[in-house]
């Protein structure tokens, strides 16, 4: 088909031809460089591998190999057999347009050392980990976590409750308190929330089984990766039902639990020791109480605050870290002082009165919140490590004036951030704030969408998706006089990334020829940018192209990274509407630190951060 027609009105059409996709120039020039007679041979193709590619240690068998993964197109009568198979300039374009091209070589595999202390590592963690959809009215269900497993996410969040019974446990997010709702439109999404739930006559989330979402982790927990699973546990039960949850996760996961021979472990284990094992982290609770009041509000996260909108379209802009912590300090000092967390070990005599002792013994992270302000909670014990959670404004203010207090507390310790109160709809933060700091478990809400749950998806693509990224040496290091990295300092710029965004292809393939306009063929632009420590953000964006299903922008950008470790490469395309807000035509997220220097074959994803089939960009990337 080379023509596509649009109707304008009932006796008038527009007809648009359709382009077809070829070599830009530069792709043009390097074919020309590395062929013979209009032929690019193995050796040749191995020689562009090494020089352009900078695959250093590319064969001319991986040359041969590239080769014949093509051979499906030999149907187009486009490969050569002259002197061995070889590429002619249309099959060369294909290579590099095609899945054998990524940005990012998964199948290398984890390449990182996993030896090292659960400490040193950054994991992908999950909020709420039960919930389909909203923090009010959504059901509980096991499907979102088997979800979550399957992406590669380690950490399963489970708030735990008795049954209307008293006799059995639910999975369930708590009842939400009025100090929770911020703004009008809290409150409207409240009132509807409960004229549903009466009229359906159930409570505001449907519960499910613990048993259920036990016997599903035990079923998912490693399709996806080999390396351990925790199970956070929010727990709201009396010493019997907790006896009961002893007994259901031994009978459920068996031997592939893991239980520490100490009632504290010293240091944390390594992901390597921990394969194929699952591990349970909670506090030690106090006497039960009956009322059932929402763990994030306990946590101490009922400050004012807008409520953030990510969920809307394609999510609105990530937050900048540079601007002062919003919220109510007074409010966050009474917070904290009611705070229900504490520390696992002290007053135990207290709790053993009103904890099942084999319940006790599941734990081997535990958590706690001391009581003494936050120079108690960042305090560093040689002899014990334990997992502390704040959220995400208590982590913003705290971090102002004590960042590398928490960047030495999480050296050895576990730090978990969490979603503020106000996230009624799931949206999420921006986890930098988490990462610069050394945060280990950044929580997010992955039932929800938006470009911080993209940047969460893009960070753990790095070390063969397995779930555990290795923190960057300079957040793991003290100095002589104890000095750790300082998030706030001012750092020379380390590398610079240019990224040249050729051309985009697929969606004609994966939308309606009226998805993005009525009446045209779209009209395309791409947004570029880092996310990473405060300095190295920025955004930028290409020409607008109109009328074209096959966009061939051919502009470069530069970034500085002053911490490239930690820089997260975003992409971005979107329609330009004249008339109404732009259309989102797919995004993805790369880490830089995994980046393969060369031309690529970029997939994009949807808002969900599912794959399209067809939809790529092709991009030259190169650091200098």
């Amino acid at each position: 088909m080379s023509k596509q027609t649009y109707r304008v009105c009932f006796c008038f059409r527009r007809r648009f031809r359709l382009a077809v996709a070829e070599a830009p120039d530069e792709i043009r020039g390097f074919f020309n460089r590395y062929s013979e007679n209009g032929l690019m041979s193995a050796d040749h193709l191995r020689r562009f591998l090494v020089e352009v590619q900078k695959q250093e240690n590319a064969t001319l068998e991986d040359a041969q190999a590239a080769i014949n993964s093509l051979q499906e197109l030999k149907h187009l009568n486009i490969l050569h057999h002259h002197r061995g198979q070889s590429l002619n300039l249309e099959t060369f374009f294909k290579y590099l347009f095609g899945d054998i091209n990524p940005p990012i070589d998964l199948k290398r595999g984890v390449q990182q050392d996993m030896t090292a202390p659960l400490s040193h590592y950054f994991i992908y963690t999950g909020h709420n980990s039960y919930l389909t959809g909203n923090q009010l009215s959504s059901d509980c269900s096991d499907i979102p976590i088997i979800q979550a497993l399957q992406r590669g996410v380690r950490v399963i969040e489970l708030d735990i409750w008795p049954n209307s019974n008293k006799d059995g446990i639910e999975v369930l997010h708590g009842r939400l308190q009025s100090s929770t709702l911020n703004q009008e439109s809290d409150y409207l999404l409240l009132l509807f929330t409960v004229i549903l739930s009466f009229v359906r006559l159930r409570t505001l989330t449907t519960p499910v089984e613990l048993i259920k979402c036990l016997r599903s982790i035990k079923e998912h927990a490693f399709t996806a990766s080999d390396y351990p699973v925790v199970i956070t546990l929010e727990d709201h039960l009396t010493p019997d039902l907790q006896a009961k949850v002893a007994e259901m996760v031994t009978q459920t996961f068996g031997d592939i639990l893991f239980c520490p021979d100490s009632d504290c472990l010293k240091e944390f284990p390594s992901p390597e020791s921990l394969k194929k094992r699952i591990i349970i982290s909670t506090k030690p609770p106090k006497e039960y109480m009956s009322a059932a009041v929402p763990k994030d509000t306990q946590e101490g996260d009922s400050q004012n605050g807008k409520t953030a909108s990510d969920e809307e379209a394609w999510g609105k802009e990530v937050p900048h870290l540079k601007g002062p912590a919003s919220g109510n300090d007074k409010e966050e000092t009474e917070e904290d002082e009611d705070d229900d967390e504490e520390d696992p070990d002290e007053g135990v005599n207290r709790f053993q009165k009103s904890l099942a002792p084999e319940y006790r013994r599941l734990i081997a992270i535990h958590a706690g919140k001391p009581k003494g302000g936050m120079d108690e909670c960042l305090k560093v014990d040689p002899e014990k490590v334990r997992r502390l959670s704040l959220s995400e404004q208590q982590l913003e203010k705290v971090a102002e004036d004590r960042g590398t207090d928490i960047v030495r507390f999480t050296q050895r310790n576990i730090l978990r951030v969490y979603p503020k109160g106000t996230r009624i709809t799931s949206s999420n933060y921006n986890p930098l704030i988490g990462w610069m700091h050394g945060a280990q478990m950044v929580a997010f809400n992955m039932q929800g969408f938006g470009r911080s749950l993209w940047l969460m998806h893009g960070m753990f693509k790095s070390n063969g998706g397995c779930g555990y990224v290795k923190k960057p040496d300079f957040l793991l290091k003290s100095g002589p006089n104890n000095e750790v990295f300082d998030p706030r300092a001012t750092l020379p710029v380390k590398t610079t990334l240019k990224v040249r965004i050729y051309m985009g292809e697929g969606w004609y393939y994966d939308f309606r020829h009226t998805h993005f306009d009525q009446y045209s063929p779209p009209d395309f632009y791409t947004r570029v940018g880092i996310a990473g420590v405060p300095a190295d953000v920025v955004m930028k964006k290409t020409k607008t192209l109109e009328d074209n299903w096959i966009p061939v922008w051919n502009e470069e950008f530069e970034f500085q990274l002053t911490v490239p470790e930690l820089a997260l490469l975003r992409l971005e395309v979107h329609e330009y509407d004249m008339s109404e807000k732009d259309d989102f035509g797919g995004q993805t997220v790369l880490p830089v630190s995994e980046i393969q220097s060369g031309i690529r074959a970029v997939p994009l994803h949807d808002r969900e951060g599912k794959k399209y089939n067809n939809v790529k960009l092709l991009v030259h990337f190169d650091f200098v």
